[in-house]
């Protein structure tokens, strides 16, 4: 049978007895009409498609500036396609089946610029609530000023104790939290937290909760949850006049990305933010080339474009 009709076949088999939606198919369809011409133009029928073929064809499509994302959902229509002619007695075997596309680059996290950080930790809005103001400032303050993941800034208790996950010693200037794998680290909080914290205990005290163990609670009295964190996050951010809404591990990065411009020492970026592994912390030295990157375009008299 010519490859169109064999195409023919596969595509009314996956319309009629795997009942896949229309649009499904139309992709099926189109993934397959790309797969003949690749085959017609190497002079192979489709039943004699080897391994190296399909291998050369991805290598072409990256080339061509198709995403691994992209690439990867053309393989999979070919494999099920090849699958069916393996069942149909077609092929011996499917020579795109160990075949994968390639890697798409892991994105950088994103984070503020040192302005906007700034200005996210320094906005003050004097027409809040000041309970939700004072807590909320000092949540800020401790993810950006401490670079403290989201799980470990809620485990924190307003005191140490046996059973607390975490806390902030603000005499010695030291948080203490639990973090991934369930281990222990130590960071140090700088003099605007600690007067941030200071006014949120404060104001907590004098509040109806104020002997839960949680140093970040709701208005009910319960530890303030990770979303809730997020949700308050966000808003806060848009009511600060930033561009972008604002999650808690933008904080996180803006955190190690701003202290390694400055410092360059990879390694108490990486203790200060409790990575196991270095090559996690590297990415950061991306970020910061970035920043280099961007500052040599725009001052550089050599680098200026025509």
């Amino acid at each position: 049978m010519e490859d169109a009709g064999l195409v023919e076949r596969y595509l009314e088999h996956v319309r009629v007895e795997k009942r896949l939606a229309a649009r499904t198919v139309e992709l099926y369809s189109l993934d397959l009409r790309k797969l003949a011409e690749n085959a017609a133009q190497a002079g192979v029928e489709l039943t004699r498609v080897q391994n190296a073929h399909v291998r050369r064809w991805v290598a072409q499509m990256n080339a061509g500036g198709r995403s691994g994302r992209g690439i990867g959902l053309i393989l999979s229509g070919w494999r099920g396609f090849y699958t069916w002619l393996g069942r149909e007695g077609l092929v011996k075997s499917n020579p795109v089946v160990d075949v994968k596309a390639p890697r798409a680059p892991k994105p950088l996290p994103k984070a503020l610029s040192v302005d906007d950080a700034v200005q996210l930790a320094e906005f003050s809005s004097e027409a809040a609530d000041p309970w939700l103001e004072a807590r909320d400032a000092a949540i800020v303050e401790l993810l950006y000023g401490c670079g403290l993941r989201v799980g470990e800034l809620v485990g924190l208790d307003a005191q140490a104790s046996g059973q607390a996950r975490g806390w902030v010693d603000l005499q010695a200037g030291e948080a203490h939290v639990l973090g991934k794998g369930s281990k222990r680290r130590t960071v140090p909080v700088g003099t605007k937290a600690i007067t941030v914290l200071r006014h949120w205990l404060d104001v907590r005290a004098a509040g109806p909760h104020a002997q839960e163990a949680a140093l970040f609670i709701g208005r009910h009295g319960t530890r303030l949850s990770a979303q809730a964190v997020w949700q308050r996050l966000k808003q806060r951010s848009l009511q600060a006049g930033l561009a972008t809404p604002v999650h808690p591990h933008m904080l996180r990065h803006s955190f190690a990305s701003h202290l390694l411009q400055s410092s360059g020492d990879l390694r108490a970026v990486q203790e200060l933010l409790g990575h196991a592994n270095i090559g996690t912390t590297q990415v950061y030295t991306r970020l910061d080339f970035q920043h280099l990157a961007k500052a040599y375009d725009a001052a550089h008299p050599r680098a200026k474009r025509k």
